[in-house]
């Protein structure tokens, strides 16, 4: 079941992808570490001038999705449990 979040997270570690964007190895949330397994699945959205990418990550108990607004560098958790 999908629990809809939509607030700012911290990034605590970061990877990078193939094209050097940047993929999140470890995330804090409500004073909960949680780390991914995998560099996940990445949709690229465009808004007018605004670009942001949309990830889905596992920690190998659940999914989290996550929003990074490339022009600010703020990530978003969209959603856990997906």
């Amino acid at each position: 079941m999908k629990n809809s979040i939509n607030k700012t997270v911290t990034i605590t570690s970061v990877g990078f992808g193939k094209d050097l964007s940047p993929v999140p190895r470890q995330m804090e949330y409500e004073g909960h570490l949680y780390n991914f397994i995998d560099k996940g699945i990445t949709c690229v959205v465009k808004k007018g001038n605004e670009l942001s990418r949309i990830l889905t990550l596992s920690d190998g108990k659940q999914d989290f999705r996550l929003r990074n607004d490339s022009r600010h560098g703020v990530w978003t958790l969209l959603a856990v449990g997906i």
